[in-house]
């Protein structure tokens, strides 16, 4: 075979309410520290607590997916807010079942109401709606799980060259 990394980069569309649960989350916090200062110093934990959550919701509402694709090897990492990175999956392609758009007949037995199989699911995915995403079934530590994908066209034919007969396109 031949040396390859392919390296793509997902970002999560945002959820339709996060910008104003930030804002009242430090309207709050501001208001608690005022409150602090002119009222009861009790007030002043609340107000820093409140800052503290927005700070962590900040942070971890903020997904950024990494797939690489190097050797017959697929690693997914999740980037929260930016700046922290944590592997969640290194994957042996040798060891995938079936890669296929969501709706198509291959993937049909492991589709959450209506299939046959149940497997625990993973959503890698931006959510965003004009970009197709894929299923994929893989074995991970011993047992199958689904992963959701969005993955490019020049992922999908490095895979289609290795595996014919285990990926389908859009």
């Amino acid at each position: 075979m031949y040396d390859y990394r392919i390296v793509e980069q997902v970002s999560r569309k945002k959820k339709h309410m996060s910008g104003a649960l930030r804002k009242v989350m430090v309207i709050f916090a501001a208001i608690f520290v005022l409150m602090g200062i002119t009222i009861s110093q009790a007030f002043m934990l609340p107000g820093f607590l409140l800052a503290l959550l927005y700070f962590a919701y900040d942070i971890f509402s903020q997904r950024d997916y990494e797939y690489t694709m190097e050797n017959g090897q697929l690693t997914i990492d999740v980037i929260y807010g930016k700046k922290y990175r944590k592997t969640a999956h290194v994957l042996n392609l040798e060891e995938m079942e079936v890669t296929a758009p969501h709706y198509h007949e291959k993937v049909a037995k492991y589709k959450k109401n209506t299939g046959t199989e149940k497997l625990k699911k993973y959503d890698y995915t931006s959510y965003e709606d004009d970009v197709p995403y894929y299923t994929m079934i893989i074995q991970e530590d011993g047992r199958k799980i689904k992963l959701l994908l969005d993955l490019t066209e020049e992922m999908l034919h490095t895979m289609k060259t290795q595996f014919p007969e285990r990926v389908y396109f859009a």
